[in-house]
């Protein structure tokens, strides 16, 4: 294309070049030519008027005088008289060289002044070149411009080139960059959208991933305990019973946190909170992490007001509690306080534990994504927030030091209006 572009520009500039360097250098020939012929003709009656008032004042004509004043130039000056008398100043040049003018006067005095052709013929070659150069540089001009513009429209495409082939290739970053030209700017801006739309994919699609083995283990968690409770009490149908069946309800869970994390990949669990009972699922959740903290040697105490209900997902609240009764478990210490209230503007849950709490330089960013202050990996934290936003709720941390986390959740109207519940990343 720059190959085009260099050939292209080059013919039109030498097209310019000669539609109007010929004809100004034929005219530019001509006007010299009639510039000295109207020199010559001036120098004639110049010439005349002195030899008249010579004669007027009775005084001869001066040959050196006159090669003074015509430089360059052949005179003959003409007299009447009897004899005549004739006045030659200067060499005459050849016959096919000569270029003359004469004047006359009433009195019979006559005077032609003739130039050697040669000289003009050199100025016109002196023009001719002076027009010539000033093509070329023109015609170097044109191509400088060329190329530089070539540069600006190629350089831009192979660069949108390659942009598109790394897009294609997986790795979509925008490259934010602009050519000031408006259609290559526009190509431009279409791709980086594109870029922009699947680096939200690709990004979405490694978060479900990094969250999805997050949440799952927690549940597996709870199985692997479950299962060991059924080990321990082989010799107990009761409890093998009531653990095959805890179990049970743990594999269900996993099931609606598989769902869960499909429906959060999709977008579409803002449209999924509905009223729930608080209380079945905080028992659900005392009793999935009750053994794990009597094996630690902590309590884990259910508190506060009964009967609540609020718009909320189930798996999602589960999964919120349970990402905080975990974070307890693993950097807590001391019994763990999970305690309910309500107010008019929501159903508030709170989990607290007596450990040493969260530093405060973590504190502020406790909630950000990848932000761990033990060694974890830390997104429990940021999912159980987003997944808290999510049903219009929002999880938030009251006190540092001993930590106590609270989600504030919308409470149901009684009054038979639809709750709004407005939802979105935290």
């Amino acid at each position: 294309m720059r190959r085009r572009l260099l050939f292209s520009t080059l013919v039109v500039a030498v097209i310019a070049v000669v539609l109007l360097g010929v004809p100004l250098g034929v005219v530019v020939s001509q006007l010299i030519v009639d510039e000295a012929g109207q020199e010559l003709q001036s120098e004639s009656r110049r010439l005349l008027g002195e030899v008249e008032y010579a004669r007027i004042q009775d005084e001869p004509i001066n040959s050196e005088q006159l090669a003074r004043n015509y430089p360059d130039r052949y005179i003959q000056v003409y007299e009447g008289g009897n004899p005549p008398t004739a006045t030659i100043v200067g060499t005459e040049p050849s016959p096919g060289q000569k270029m003359t003018a004469d004047a006359h006067s009433e009195s019979g005095v006559w005077v032609q002044v003739s130039r050697d052709r040669a000289e003009v013929e050199r100025d016109v070659r002196a023009r001719l070149l002076l027009i010539v150069a000033l093509a070329a540089a023109a015609l170097a001009v044109a191509v400088g411009l060329a190329i530089v513009q070539s540069r600006r429209l190629t350089l831009p495409l192979k660069d949108l080139g390659v942009m598109a082939e790394r897009l294609g290739s997986g790795d979509a970053r925008p490259s934010k960059h602009r050519y000031g030209i408006q259609e290559l700017d526009r190509v431009a801006e279409v791709l980086d959208r594109s870029a922009t739309r699947i680096s939200d994919l690709l990004s979405r699609e490694r978060e479900f991933a990094t969250d999805a083995s997050h949440q799952l283990r927690t549940p597996l968690t709870g199985l692997t305990m479950r299962l060991e409770e059924i080990v321990a009490a082989a010799d107990q149908p009761g409890i093998v019973r009531e653990e095959g069946e805890a179990a049970i309800v743990q594999a269900e869970r996993l099931t609606a946190v598989i769902d869960e994390l499909l429906a959060a990949a999709r977008r579409q669990r803002h449209s999924q909170a509905a009223p729930i009972e608080i209380d079945p699922i905080l028992a659900q959740q005392v009793t999935e992490w009750e053994p794990a903290f009597r094996r630690s040697g902590r309590k884990l105490i259910l508190d506060g007001d009964r009967n609540l209900r609020a718009m909320a997902t189930e798996g999602g609240l589960g999964q919120v509690l349970s990402s905080l009764l975990e974070n307890s478990l693993e950097h807590g210490g001391g019994p763990v306080i999970v305690t309910t209230s309500s107010s008019e503007k929501s159903i508030v849950i709170e989990v607290a534990d007596q450990g040493p709490g969260i530093p405060d330089d973590l504190a502020p960013k406790v909630f950000e994504r990848n932000v761990s202050g033990g060694g974890g990996t830390g997104l429990g934290l940021t999912l159980a927030r987003a997944l808290a936003a999510a049903d219009g709720g929002r999880l938030e941390l009251l006190r540092p030091r001993p930590a106590v986390f609270a989600v504030f959740l919308l409470p149901v109207k009684e009054n038979g209006d639809r709750n709004r519940v407005v939802s979105g990343p935290a």
